[in-house]
């Protein structure tokens, strides 16, 4: 089966188009103010509105509130929603759209127990862990944590670059994996050398 790719942070139509030219399947957009890669509405809704069909569009918050979340979901083409903070299984199954649970690998997690508890998931994200950062640390884990089991509902994250990116793949056999930093020139632009480097490295790592 073909890894699915998405790129995440995108902040300009340049970089989004960049992404799908390249072949990548999803673009993540980050509607958490903390962030250097935070996009308000109305820019995520004119890059949105560029994309070509069949390009999945990815909200993702951090513990964000109800109404915040409507008004993102209501303004734009929004296909997923990515959970990236504390939400239990409940309020990430209240907003209408199939949604994404990003897991922070901390050395205390039960991969099989999170999966059950966060069943309704499309996917468990699983990104590096660091104190205080819900995301987007550029940082990786130890790969042999993830049971094969697994692996089919897996969107791998967590430093990952064209010089890694084959490995991963060919070790862990993710569903999906997911980049930002690892094909930027800077905090929220996007490298178009890079993103199709990492495409390549992925379909290294498939064969």
């Amino acid at each position: 089966m073909r890894t699915r790719v998405k790129i995440c942070g995108i902040t300009r139509l340049e970089d989004a188009m960049a992404a799908v030219n390249a072949g990548a399947d999803a673009l993540g957009f980050v509607f958490y103010p903390p962030s250097p890669r935070y996009i308000d509405v109305e820019q995520a809704r004119r890059i949105v509105a560029e994309l070509p069909p069949f390009v999945t569009t990815v909200a993702l918050f951090v513990d964000a509130d109800r109404e915040r979340i409507a008004e993102v979901v209501q303004n734009l083409r929004i296909d997923r929603i990515q959970f990236h903070g504390n939400e239990i299984p409940a309020y990430c199954a209240q907003h209408g759209r199939p949604w994404i649970k990003a897991i922070r690998m901390k050395d205390d997690v039960d991969l099989m127990q999170m999966s059950r508890d966060y069943q309704g998931a499309a996917a468990l994200l699983l990104d590096a862990y660091k104190p205080g950062i819900p995301g987007g640390t550029g940082e990786g884990f130890d790969w042999k944590r993830i049971p094969v089991e697994l692996a089919g509902r897996i969107i791998l994250a967590g430093g990952l670059d064209a010089g890694n990116v084959s490995s991963a793949v060919r070790s862990v056999r993710p569903y999906a994996v997911d980049v930002s930093g690892g094909v930027e020139i800077s905090k929220g632009v996007k490298d178009q050398e890079k993103i199709e480097q990492f495409m390549r490295g992925v379909e290294l790592g498939e064969k």
